[in-house]
């Protein structure tokens, strides 16, 4: 076993805690995600609008803020959009439903990728696959995802998101099992 093997395993052994509690929350989260997908569509949605408000909200005092700033107007207009798509997003919640589920797709597949990543990265430490496997249900769920809309977005969303929570869930629970303890 190469040093840095060692110490990968050796921090995964000491913070076997940690990894079980993400693994169980994720699990769990994910659980009502799945029971709950409608709701949890919407909530995705209007939460993701509530972020944008509030950005495009603090953008646009900015563009007050310096207003002698050669920028202002197109400082100012950035905020307007955000002020506009989060207002959209947050107090129509059964509107533009298609556009999150395409963009949650795309983070899928990134999500996927990225774990994919660590998969290989962590690979000689025995507990890797679990973290490939859980990539490529992400790549999985954003490809399927984008081939299944427009019919499926007012569910998708919900149940895709718990899907995705449980593997993840399940990848951090099963990491530190297979951790040999020094």
């Amino acid at each position: 076993m190469t040093p840095e093997q060692a110490a990968m395993q050796a921090t995964i052994s000491e913070n076997k805690g940690w990894f079980y509690f993400l693994g169980i929350l994720l699990i769990i989260l994910g659980i009502a995600a799945v029971a709950f997908p409608f709701v949890t569509t919407i909530a995705a949605k209007v939460f993701l609008g509530w972020l944008f408000l509030i950005a495009g909200i603090l953008q646009v005092v900015h563009a007050f803020s310096t207003r002698t700033w050669s920028e202002f107007f197109l400082d100012l207009l950035i905020g307007v959009l955000y002020v506009v798509a989060g207002g959209w997003l947050a107090f129509f919640p059964l509107t533009g439903i298609i556009t999150l589920t395409l963009l949650l797709a795309i983070m899928f597949i990134i999500h996927g990728v990225l774990e994919g990543m660590i998969a290989f990265r962590i690979r000689p430490h025995v507990g890797w696959i679990w973290m490939l496997m859980a990539g490529m249900v992400a790549v999985t769920v954003g490809v399927l995802l984008i081939l299944k809309l427009p019919s499926s977005a007012t569910w998708a969303i919900g149940l895709l998101v718990g899907i995705n929570l449980i593997m993840s869930g399940v990848a951090y629970l099963f990491l530190p099992m297979a951790a040999k303890d020094k």
